[in-house]
């Protein structure tokens, strides 16, 4: 009866909350025979009600530690709704079974052992805990008779914690006047004697004698014990407590034993891990998080950023985790503020629905930049605190480069922030330092193999290669992929010819061709062309070479594009950092590094937490430049993200420059490779950027806004919304609707803004919002989140712009011409010869990463608005192969910026009684 109410119950639940299930962890330490038994009538059970049960076996080799932790993992997980520890554990090493039983969370308790559930059962407090499921099932079955509990004399023999003692106080609390017997008992016939309501958990043989029972009573055997017994096949059989036969004919009641208590007691469990359940689902709806927002205190005028940022208390980083659905053993702190996430969530999440993916881009924009950042955190901040949907916002980690120089900072603005900002912006969690050492590494190897290849001969080097050890020489796994690479099926490394250890040997790098430089992440213009080699060891072979920033290395996007740690690691051996003499791609795998560089990896590929303003929750992970490289935060945070929201929230991403170069490379090669598929692009245009595309004159940081963007000026912005339009038909050729986000400053008149509004919508956009989340936090973004929700409704027939089998002259004016408004393009001598020479090793069919100007749809930052007609050329084409690209040069780039007249950092200090850092951004 009890089985079928349950089955009903969770077929009830599932109607209500589709996709929705009771969940039962066992965690069994040791394989001890009875406990197996056990644990497979529970599993049995389960399965038949409809809950999903789960059993977790540790070896007998498991510590009180290893037990503790797989408890705090169990604890933490939203889908496990109850859990027990199968006692006794089989275990070689002490385990105090108290600290195990009290270490289970109190609310999933549901075997009722924890000193909390105990307590509140001594109190009385029957309705919020957990009955040890043998006294329950016992309770169950004297109510099944119809017997009123109520003012009989009850008698319990035994005292122990599991049964003897929760009978006593469940009987109590159901109003019998009861006693505790034991093995102490001196008048225990006496006393069984005047029992209407005998419980027997004494754990003795056919202890209580027929003749010692009340006529009429109820009797509940609780006892299992083996005697001897020649006629079994076994020797011996199974008895309770209670003298069976003889008690059967006095009691009006008595359970069986076997099958009397035992089918009981795992019914219980089963009840209590569906009550666990509705418990949970009372409180929290399933795919809903249950989540503290914070409360803004605008001030006017807005406070600098960092003022703002220090003013709020970010919340502890694992309640964050805790409140988005990860598990403890999924987060690992770093301070108080952030965390990094393991890839483990993604697989758990496997199975659960994608939430709503939105990418957030700009008009092409002012040097001073239009607020894609501000933006990003104003609508999820809007999604969360304002209109309570879940919503992640992943963001890219900003380089201190830009930070330190005239740029500042990248967590947002205003009251649109990532908290601590400090944190944010300066080392998080050291993913770019990991970067940085990864990188150098590659550059090191490169210039050392040439040296010693100049320097040493074939046998010279193989003896180094593959030296021998305790006289034994053995190939590394990565050196049987150079040897399967050039057709060489040996793995004995005597076995090689003379002509085979040459080809092993020698990489024979052509200098003119290496495309790997050294990094730093800091700008220093003075190290962007160097000369190295010129230590008298290095013996005269000195080359002219570079430092790039660390951002633009190919390893920062190799981590973006990963979709895991196995991927990242193919991807950073598959880099090509050169080609040998006879034209051959030479990769990092070639050079030996792969693991060393997976190694340098290994906790970077992990997506960072941490906070907005108002609480939501944030990813920042990989920071890619977003001109020769795609200019997007990564794969993997994007991933966990559209799994921890559920099928009903959002994940806002946020593309690099304007529509033109980050967000067509979002479509085209980000979610080439990640396999995920937009349904809305928010698109920021702002009214200083449209009036100076429409012929104002030029914008520079540093230097006051003229008189043209302080002033109404209607026919000027008309004109500069050319760019607006275009950049609206760029986001709709890959079928996705678009919502305008109009992010006001307090200068604009609110018939610019209403202008804006207007044109947006009479070019295609699905809908144009103006905002204020700059001065109002979410609060001024709601109108735009409302929009983003709406549009996200709607059908997004989403389509790349080109093919990757195109030949790559077809790829690159696919895009000159359909995206920037260019008439053809021009390759220059150095860009065909590239061209021809990546195709014949076989990379003619990675996408295109167009590294252009951000200031201008054309190659020219001077031409602004939607320029037509021209002719885009191409100085070269260069290839990130482990990435996953080809980026052709479009024009002059720099990949190593230099430091202003006057950088950031002439504002930054730090107090060193309170700790804080002061002047920021």
């Amino acid at each position: 009866q009890v089985r079928e109410r349950l089955k009903q119950q969770v077929v009830e639940m599932k109607e209500k909350f589709p996709g929705f299930r009771p969940g039962l962890a066992i965690l069994q330490v040791g394989n001890r025979d009875d406990s197996n038994l056990y644990i497979n009538m529970k599993l049995k059970a389960a399965a038949e009600i409809g809950i999903n049960a789960n059993h977790i076996k540790l070896p007998n080799t498991a510590t009180e530690a290893d037990v503790l932790k797989c408890i705090a993992s169990l604890n933490g997980d939203p889908a496990v709704h109850g859990f027990i520890v199968q006692l006794p554990l089989d275990s070689d090493k002490p385990i105090n079974t108290e600290k195990i039983t009290n270490a289970i969370a109190p609310e999933k308790d549901v075997d009722g052992l924890s000193s909390i559930n105990a307590g509140k059962l001594s109190r009385g407090d029957l309705g919020d805990c957990f009955i040890p499921c043998t006294p329950k099932g016992c309770m169950e079955l004297i109510r099944q008779t119809g017997v009123q509990v109520a003012g009989k004399r009850a008698v319990v023999v035994g005292r122990s914690k599991i049964v003897g003692a929760p009978m006593h106080d469940l009987l109590l609390w159901n109003h019998a006047t009861v006693t505790t017997c034991h093995s102490k008992t001196s008048t225990l016939a006496e006393e069984v004697g005047k029992a209407d309501i005998l419980v027997v958990a004494a754990g003795k043989a056919e202890m209580v004698k027929g003749e010692w029972i009340k006529p009429g009573a109820i009797v509940i055997d609780c006892g299992i014990n083996h005697v001897p017994d020649s006629t079994k096949a076994s020797g011996k059989r199974v008895v309770g407590d209670v003298a069976y036969s003889t008690a059967k004919e006095k009691a009006s009641y008595i359970t069986p034993v076997p099958g009397g208590v035992g089918p009981m007691t795992v019914a219980m469990l089963m009840q209590s891990t569906v009550e666990s359940a509705q418990r949970f689902l009372q409180k929290f709806q399933p795919g809903k998080w249950n989540i503290q927002y914070n409360q803004l205190t605008l001030k006017v005028p807005v406070p600098s950023d960092i003022e703002i940022s220090q003013s709020y208390m970010p919340k502890p980083i694992d309640q964050v985790a805790k409140e988005v659905g990860l598990l403890p053993d999924e987060v690992e702190l770093y301070g108080q503020t952030k965390a990094k996430v393991h890839l483990s969530a993604l697989k758990r999440l496997k199975n659960q629905p994608d939430g709503k993916y939105i990418v957030v881009t700009g008009i092409t924009p002012t040097p001073l930049g239009e607020g894609k950042s501000t933006t990003t955190v104003g609508l999820v901040q809007a999604l969360g605190a304002h209109l309570h949907q879940n919503v992640f916002a992943c963001v890219r980690q900003p380089s201190q480069g830009p930070t330190f120089g005239i740029k500042g900072g990248a967590a947002g603005g205003g009251y649109c922030q990532v908290i601590p900002m400090e944190e944010f912006n300066l080392h998080l969690t050291g993913d770019i330092h990991a970067i940085t050492a990864a990188n150098n590494l590659v550059a090191a190897a490169v210039d050392a193999r040439m040296f010693h290849e100049l320097t040493q001969t074939d046998q010279a080097l193989y003896n180094r290669l593959v030296p021998s050890v305790n006289g034994v020489r053995k190939f590394s796994d990565i050196q049987i992929r150079r040897l399967q690479k050039l057709g060489i099926n040996k793995t004995d490394p005597t076995a090689l010819t003379k002509e085979e250890i040459n080809l092993f040997v020698r990489l024979d790098i052509d200098p003119g061709t290496i495309t790997w430089q050294r990094v730093l992440d800091t700008n220093d213009r003075f190290l962007r062309k160097i000369t190295i080699g010129q230590s008298p060891t290095e013996k005269g072979f000195t080359r002219t070479a570079q430092f790039d920033i660390t951002v633009s290395s190919e390893i920062m996007a190799v981590l973006a594009l990963s979709d895991g740690l196995d991927d990242m690691k193919n991807r950073l051996g598959r880099m090509v950092v050169a080609s040998s003499k006879r034209g051959e791609p030479i990769t990092t795998d070639d050079l030996g590094v792969t693991g060393a560089l997976a190694v340098l990896m290994k906790d970077a590929v992990k997506p960072n937490l941490m906070q907005t303003l108002e609480g939501t929750p944030v990813f920042v992970h990989a920071g890619p430049f977003a001109n020769i490289a795609h200019g997007n935060s990564s794969v993997l945070a994007d991933k966990i993200a559209l799994k921890l929201v559920g099928k009903e929230g959002f994940v806002v991403t946020e593309a690099g420059f304007g529509a033109d170069i980050g967000m067509e490379k979002f479509f085209n090669i980000k979610c080439r490779y990640s396999g995920l598929r937009p349904h809305v692009v928010v698109l920021v245009a702002t009214v200083r950027a449209l009036k100076m595309h429409g012929g104002g004159p030029a914008v520079s940081a540093g230097v006051p806004l003229p008189k043209e963007y302080m002033e109404e000026n209607l026919q000027l912005l008309a004109k500069g919304c050319s760019n607006l339009n275009k950049q609206i038909q760029n986001a709709r050729l890959f079928g996705v609707p678009v919502v305008v986000a109009v992010n006001a400053f307090k200068t604009d008149t609110k018939a610019e803004l209403a202008l804006v509004v207007q044109l947006a919508k009479e070019a295609g956009a699905f809908d144009a919002v103006e905002c204020t989340h700059w001065a109002e936090g979410g609060k001024g973004a709601v109108a735009l989140a409302q929009a983003v929700q709406r549009a996200s409704q709607t059908p997004s027939n989403f389509r790349f712009l080109y093919n990757v089998e195109l030949p790559v002259i077809d790829k690159i004016r696919l895009i000159a011409q359909q995206i920037y408004g260019a008439s053809d393009i021009e390759l220059l001598p150095e860009a065909q010869e590239k061209i021809a020479l990546y195709t014949k090793q076989g990379f003619g069919n990675l996408p295109i990463c167009m590294a252009k100007t951000h200031l201008s749809l054309s190659h020219d930052p001077e031409q602004k608005g939607a320029p037509t007609g021209f002719i885009l050329p191409i100085r070269d084409v260069r290839a990130s192969v482990g990435a996953g690209f080809l980026y052709p040069l479009v024009g002059t780039m720099s990949t190593m910026p230099g430091l202003p007249t006057r950088p950031c950092f002439y504002d930054i200090d730090l107090d060193t009684v309170s700790g804080e850092v002061n002047g920021l951004f």
